[in-house]
């Protein structure tokens, strides 16, 4: 396929919003929403797990719901995959964006007496975004978590060193890249909590919004590349 019938979806632009956004979401449910990992499910099982084996059963519980409001967000997206995969109108993909701008929108007026409840839909958003947003120029990578991309840029790393070839190089700079968007995304998160609050999270609304019509203004945006 050529270069240019790539998706908008896949593009290092569009992969750069959502990844700044997942860095930021993560940032503002650890800092604003009760040190709950949005994206993280690794460090939620773990601090989940301890505090059930220390018999702190209502602590453990608020890293439990996230964790399955993520494996129902990763189960949404792809049946929205399945059932919209067609689609004429409007990319399957940006019906996945639609919803993520619907549950972060309305995460900002919960109060902070339910944090559950606003970290369980952001981990739902996380989860449909990392879902259907795992392609950029052709790699495989993950737009709210770093380790697949540190796994995958570290070995093309390594195998341009060997071998010296420009692809792998591009793979280098593509996992990095996104991998630095997405810390500068979480930091910013981390310092506008101190200052916004609970509202932090709309500004993810507006970079979700701007990806939406990133796709909607280009036709390529709305092919189906095969195999994803």
């Amino acid at each position: 396929m050529k270069s240019g019938d790539r998706q908008t979806s896949e593009s290092f632009r569009l992969s750069a919003i959502l990844s700044f956004s997942g860095g930021l979401q993560d940032a503002y449910t650890y800092n604003v929403r009760d040190q709950v990992f949005a994206n993280a499910q690794t460090g939620n099982i773990v601090l989940m797990s301890q505090n059930f084996m220390e018999g702190r059963w209502t602590e453990g519980l608020r890293y439990l719901f996230p964790l399955l409001c993520f494996a129902l967000g990763i189960l949404a997206a792809e049946r929205i995959s399945f059932r919209f995969h067609e689609a004429k109108r409007m990319h399957w993909r940006q019906i996945v964006l639609l919803f993520q701008i619907l549950l972060l929108g309305i995460v900002g007026f919960i109060p902070g007496q339910y944090h559950m409840a606003a970290n369980m839909m952001v981990s739902l958003s996380c989860a449909m975004q990392v879902q259907a947003f795992r392609t950029v120029h052709g790699y495989g990578y993950a737009s709210t978590m770093c380790i697949g991309n540190l796994r995958s840029g570290t070995e093309s790393l390594s195998r341009y060193l060997r071998s010296r070839e420009p692809e792998e190089g591009n793979k280098v700079l593509h996992y990095y890249g996104i991998i630095l968007v997405f810390a500068l995304g979480a930091g910013t998160g981390g310092v506008l909590s101190g200052l916004l609050g609970i509202r932090t999270v709309w500004i993810c609304v507006a970079l979700l919004a701007g990806c939406f019509f990133l796709m909607s203004r280009s036709d390529i945006g709305r092919r189906e590349l095969p195999g994803i």
